[in-house]
């Protein structure tokens, strides 16, 4: 899909309509078209559910499920009625994300990618490149198996 690389102090928040931008998902069937631009849903941790953030996703059309902080709560409730409603969250929808960081486990099999071996981003991004395709192949019901 799309990745992006910050220095190690950078936050991910920032990065998160910037990466959303690259994404670029070809559609399914025989038809073919315009490939995708926008998910149907962002799924995200805490350091995700900024104010700002659920704006910019709901001016772009794409759903998105993060808990609240508990510092946004109690900014919200001290405002009284004019904090607004809390964001809705789906328990059920979010527990999808664990795919996500399941992922990242993965990634951190390969020993280059754990420790950070190869000092050049563009390395360190084709490295993950290919750390991606050979556990998407691995996980892949169509590849045989040797």
């Amino acid at each position: 899909m799309s990745g992006i690389l910050t220095p190690g102090q950078a936050g991910d928040n920032p990065q998160l309509l910037p990466l959303l931008d690259q994404v670029s998902v070809k559609r399914d069937g025989s038809r073919g078209g315009r490939p995708r631009k926008r998910p149907d849903r962002v799924l995200a941790d805490k350091a995700y559910s900024s104010p700002a953030t659920r704006r910019a996703l709901r001016a772009r059309g794409i759903a998105f499920t993060s808990p609240e902080k508990r510092d946004h709560a109690a900014n919200r409730l001290r405002k009284g009625h004019r904090g607004g409603r809390p964001p809705v969250f789906d328990p059920e929808v979010y527990k999808g994300r664990n795919v996500v960081e399941r992922c990242f486990n993965r990634l951190k099999q390969f020993r280059a990618l754990a420790t950070r071996y190869t000092k050049r981003a563009a390395y360190y991004r084709t490295e993950l490149t290919l750390a991606a395709i050979v556990l998407w192949l691995r996980e892949s019901p169509d590849t045989p198996e040797a």
